[in-house]
C-alpha cells in the first residue's frame, strides 16, 4: 500500500481585473477498488460568491465556484490525502483474444457491454482510422491475448516516439502525433486509444498524478511534480486494465487517477470563462508527496 499526500496550486495572474468569472475543477482523486480518497481539500482566493460539488456522467467529481467582484490574481489549491493499493492484474498471456473482447461488446454479450461501449466511438478530441489501425496491427496478430496486444502497443508508442513538451499543445490531434512522431502524456494517451478504438476495441483516457522518485543522491523536489495522463483497455471479463505509454508500464501503485473519460475534453482539471482581465499568466505547482 501507499499513501501519498498531494498538493495541485494554479494560480492565474491578470494584467486588468476580472469581474466576473465561471470555473469548473476535476481534481478530486477518484475511489476505485485500488484508490481511496481519504480527504479533499479545495482552498479558492478570493473566497467565491457560489460553490457547487457534483458527479459528473463518468463519475468523476466536479466542483463549480464563481466569482463575481474585480479580482487581478486567482488562486486555486487542492490538496488531497490518498491510498493506493496494489493491484494483481491479469497475466497479459491470459486474457481473452482481442477478437473475443471485441466481439463480446459488438455482440452485447458481455455484462457490462454498456459501460465499455461509450468509450468505443469517436470522440471531440479522438477519431478513429485506418492509420491508427494499420500502426498497431502488428501488436494484435490473429488469436492474440488482448491485454498482450495492449502491452506490445504501449512499447510501441514509448520506442518510436520522442517525448517532447514543445511539440504540442493541449488542442493537437492524435493524427499529428502519428506523423510527427512526438508529444506528451496526453498525446500518447490519445494515441494509443485512437489506435484501440480503430480495431474495434474500448478504451478510455484517464487524467491524474504520477509519483516521479529523483535520482540516487538527490533530494525530492517540493511542487516538481506534475499531472499525468494515461488511458485504460477494456480486456473482457478482467476489466479496465491501466497503461501507460509515456513510461512503458501496466499502471501500478505510483498511479493516482483523478478522472476519466472519453478524451481530455472529459477531464480538464481546470476550466472555466473569465470576463476582462487583460493579458494573463500561468502557473502551476504539483507535489505528489510519499507517506509512511
Amino acid at each position: 500500500m501507499a499513501k501519498y499526500r498531494i498538493t495541485h496550486a494554479t494560480t492565474y495572474q491578470y494584467s486588468d481585473s476580472v469581474p466576473v468569472c465561471q470555473n469548473q475543477l476535476r481534481l478530486s482523486p477518484r475511489d476505485t477498488p485500488r484508490t481511496h480518497c481519504l480527504s479533499h481539500r479545495l482552498t479558492i482566493t478570493p473566497r467565491p460568491g457560489t460553490r457547487q460539488r457534483r458527479t459528473d456522467w463518468f463519475g468523476n467529481q466536479v466542483q463549480s465556484f464563481s466569482l463575481q467582484e474585480n479580482h487581478r490574481r486567482l488562486s486555486v489549491t487542492a490538496t488531497s490525502l490518498v491510498e493506493v493499493l496494489p493491484q494483481s492484474e491479469p497475466s497479459p498471456g491470459e486474457t481473452v483474444t482481442w477478437e473475443e473482447a471485441r466481439s463480446a461488446v459488438a455482440q452485447q454479450s458481455a455484462d457490462d457491454w454498456l459501460e465499455a461501449s461509450e468509450f468505443l466511438f469517436d470522440s471531440p478530441h479522438i477519431t478513429r482510422g485506418a492509420e491508427f489501425r494499420e500502426f498497431a496491427e502488428p501488436c494484435f496478430p490473429a488469436g492474440e491475448p488482448i491485454l498482450a496486444g495492449a502491452v506490445a502497443l504501449t512499447a510501441k508508442i514509448f520506442t518510436e516516439f520522442k517525448y517532447d513538451p514543445r511539440a504540442t499543445n493541449v488542442t493537437t490531434r492524435p493524427e499529428e502525433v502519428l506523423e510527427a512522431k512526438h508529444g506528451v502524456c496526453q498525446d500518447f494517451a490519445h494515441l494509443e486509444i485512437a489506435c484501440l478504438r480503430s480495431l474495434g476495441l474500448p478504451a478510455r483516457y484517464v487524467s491524474g498524478y504520477l509519483r516521479t522518485i529523483p535520482p540516487p543522491g538527490k533530494p525530492r523536489l517540493v511542487g516538481a511534480d506534475a499531472s499525468h495522463a494515461w488511458l485504460s483497455v477494456w480486456c473482457g471479463p478482467h476489466g479496465w486494465v491501466d497503461l501507460d505509454p509515456t513510461n512503458n508500464c501496466i499502471c501500478g501503485t505510483d498511479h493516482i487517477p483523478i478522472a476519466w473519460g472519453r478524451d481530455y475534453s472529459d477531464v480538464a482539471p481546470f476550466r472555466g470563462v473569465y470576463l476582462g482581465g487583460g493579458s494573463h499568466t500561468l502557473q502551476v505547482s504539483v507535489d505528489v508527496e510519499p507517506l509512511e
